[in-house]
């Protein structure tokens, strides 16, 4: 089944998303690789695809987990959140209708 995680930033975060970064694309790039990875990419602070110094306040990742349980360990297991990056992460099942 599909999941969305869906990770809130603290406020100031981009020092620490940016030390966080490769191990946290590691793991997403092992999800794409097994096939697992619908989307994943962050929320731009501003109303842009570049939002500098502005950063980010948060991340959407959907992606295939056997359950629930699966998908929050997962998410439970996140550079991101280790690093500070998030101070809140939620974890929902995800029904795909488009495409």
């Amino acid at each position: 089944m599909l999941y969305a995680i869906i990770g809130q930033d603290i406020d100031n975060s981009l020092e620490k998303r940016l030390s966080a970064r490769p191990d946290h694309l590691a793991r997403l790039h092992d999800l794409r690789d097994e096939g697992r990875l619908i989307l994943a990419g962050p929320f731009p602070a501003i109303d842009s695809n570049d939002p500098g110094p502005n950063g980010f306040s948060g991340s959407l990742i959907v992606a295939e987990f056997n359950n629930l349980n699966e998908a929050q360990a997962w998410a439970d297991a996140d550079p991101y959140l280790a690093a500070g990056v998030y101070a809140a992460v939620s974890v929902k099942p995800f029904k795909q209708v488009l495409p």
